[in-house]
């Protein structure tokens, strides 16, 4: 006599039930492996564009700023705005810049042109670390950005000291 049982192919409920379970488990595994990634790739996106805009920003400043005048230098804040947060001064080419925080944006004035150089910032500075020295100035600037459910992520470029270069 031959057993039937063993011509059939097929799964036993036992097994199907196995499947779906280890399933069930590698799915719930799965997502929140997936979601701390998508996070550490926000993060890192986030810290590179901030990053990206502090340098550019600062670069901008100090370039302009060696160029400009020691008597020409004001530092004040504009209307409704953090205190120290505008730096006014002339270049040795004769022409006015500006530098200011309007809101969260960081924002260079030549003339009637205006330029927004990131508008990221959470806080920006312009101060004379000495007295008795003019020609050196100190420059604070923090970037802050929102990256998932109402975290942000901020950045605080460290306080950089320009040397004015022109009496």
């Amino acid at each position: 006599m031959v057993n039937r049982a063993q011509g059939r192919a097929g799964y036993t409920l036992t097994e199907m039930l196995m499947v779906v379970a280890i399933i069930g488990i590698l799915a719930t595994v799965g997502s929140r492996v997936m979601l701390q990634i998508n996070r550490y790739f926000i993060l890192t996106n986030t810290r590179a564009d901030l990053q990206r805009e502090a340098r550019a920003a600062m670069y901008v400043i100090n370039r302009n700023l060696r160029q400009g005048s020691i008597g020409s230098i004001t530092i004040d804040r504009a209307a409704s705005q953090p205190y120290y947060s505008r730096l006014t001064f002339t270049k040795i080419t004769g022409s006015k810049m500006i530098f200011y925080q309007s809101g969260t944006s960081l924002v260079q004035l030549v003339g009637t042109k205006t330029r927004t150089l990131t508008s990221n910032v959470k806080y920006l500075a312009f101060t004379f670390p000495r007295s008795d020295d003019l020609s050196v100035i100190s420059v604070s600037i923090t970037l802050e950005k929102a990256i998932y459910q109402g975290r942000v992520k901020a950045l605080h470029m460290a306080s950089e000291k320009v040397r004015v270069m022109n009496d």
